[in-house]
């Protein structure tokens, strides 16, 4: 009786180790399962909330959900042809072309020296009358400004009209013909016309008051005296300012010098008229930089009819930059700028997408050169380019660029 139950307790003992790794190999199977399960995760490249264990379509955006796997270190992407249109990818072929670049620099509208008129007072006097009494007024050439009594151009003029009268009464001497030519002179310097010296001998009485007239158009910018007051000989009595032509004077960095020279057509931006561009030559350009800044200044003329700006608008000078005649280039979206470089995505095959890092050089409104990164011939993203970075960063986990940074 008790060799059977030593029997049994036997071949129990050598059924256990069978069991035990029909077991543990039916657990491994399991785990394995579970583990492709887990690898075998599926994410819509739109929403990345949506995540399944199986293939399928976004409840979202109906698109065909994609291959979650951030341990693909592979730098590219492929999307089927449903995600290319819904993603509005388009691409274009990199060629040569002529590049040409402008640069815009900061100016501002000053007055034209040149259209400036000082009135002063050309006699020792008393401003008798100031017909214009304000600044900001508009004159005209030969408009009455003011008027000065002078009791020295009185005297002047009695003593003129009386050596004219001498040299009548002896007309044979030198001497009082003379002095009548000098106190004449005198007269004239005191800004009297020979209308007026004619017009003094007729009358035979002397006229104290200097009149004086408006030199040219312009506007009253600055009114130095006041009615009543008395002034010296070539005290200044207003500033009148021309804007028929103005200058715009526009900010340079030494770098930027070479750009410029005499004599250059730009166009000119004045703040407000943006859809008025003016053309300008520029014909100055400063030798030195300006007191307290790093900048250099340079300065053209443009023509302000009806008086449609004012001194002190701001302008921008568009500098133009002439390019390579045989560069490379690309739309300005094709471009990815971030804190690692700029980038691009080239299509490599059918839905297949890989990222490029690229060295730009001038860049303008619409087109940017490539230096390096692609070659001529090569299928660039144009639009969609930011989706397939968003993209791969949400698949890959990181940067498209990390792989390029050693």
């Amino acid at each position: 009786m008790e060799r059977k139950q030593f029997v049994k307790l036997m071949a129990f003992a050598g059924l256990l180790p069978a069991v035990f790794l029909a077991a543990c190999g039916e657990t491994t199977k399991k785990e394995n399962d579970t583990t492709v399960a887990v690898v075998q995760t599926y994410t819509c490249p739109m929403h990345p909330q949506i995540v399944q264990n199986k293939m399928g379509t976004c409840p979202i955006c109906g698109m065909d959900l994609v291959l979650f796997d951030k341990n693909n270190k592979e730098a590219s992407l492929t999307l089927s042809e449903s995600q290319i249109a819904l993603a509005n990818i388009t691409t274009v072929v990199a060629g040569s072309a002529v590049m040409n670049n402008s640069r815009t620099l900061n100016g501002r509208i000053v007055t034209n020296p040149e259209q400036t008129m000082f009135m002063s007072s050309r006699v020792a006097g008393r401003v008798e009358n100031l017909y214009v009494r304000e600044t900001g007024v508009k004159v005209e050439k030969g408009q009455l400004l003011y008027r000065i009594y002078s009791e020295e151009l009185s005297a002047l003029q009695q003593e003129y009209l009386m050596a004219v009268a001498q040299a009548k009464q002896f007309p044979g001497n030198a001497r009082f013909s003379e002095i009548g030519k000098a106190a004449k002179q005198k007269l004239k310097l005191y800004d009297q016309s020979d209308a007026q010296l004619a017009a003094l001998l007729q009358s035979g009485k002397v006229d104290p008051y200097v009149n004086y007239f408006a030199t040219g158009n312009g506007m009253v910018a600055e009114l130095s005296v006041t009615e009543g007051q008395y002034v010296s000989q070539g005290s200044p009595v207003m500033r009148l300012e021309g804007y028929g032509k103005l200058w715009v004077e526009a900010d340079l960095y030494p770098a930027e010098a070479p750009l410029v020279r005499t004599g250059q057509t730009v166009m000119v931006l004045v703040s407000g008229y943006e859809q008025e561009p003016q053309r300008m030559t520029i014909n100055f350009i400063s030798p030195a930089l300006q007191s307290g800044s790093q900048l250099m200044q340079v300065r053209g003329e443009i023509a302000n009819p009806g008086n449609r700006w004012q001194p002190g608008l701001q302008a921008n000078v568009i500098l133009p930059v002439q390019g390579d005649g045989n560069a490379l280039t690309l739309p300005v979206d094709a471009v990815i700028r971030n804190g690692k470089g700029a980038h691009v995505w080239v299509q490599t095959g059918k839905g297949k997408f890989e990222p490029r890092r690229v060295k730009t050089g001038i860049e303008n409104a619409d087109r940017v050169e490539i230096l390096e990164g692609i070659a001529s011939g090569d299928t660039v993203v144009v639009t969609g380019a930011y989706l397939l970075y968003s993209e791969f960063i949400l698949k890959k986990g990181s940067d498209p660029m990390a792989a390029h940074n050693h």
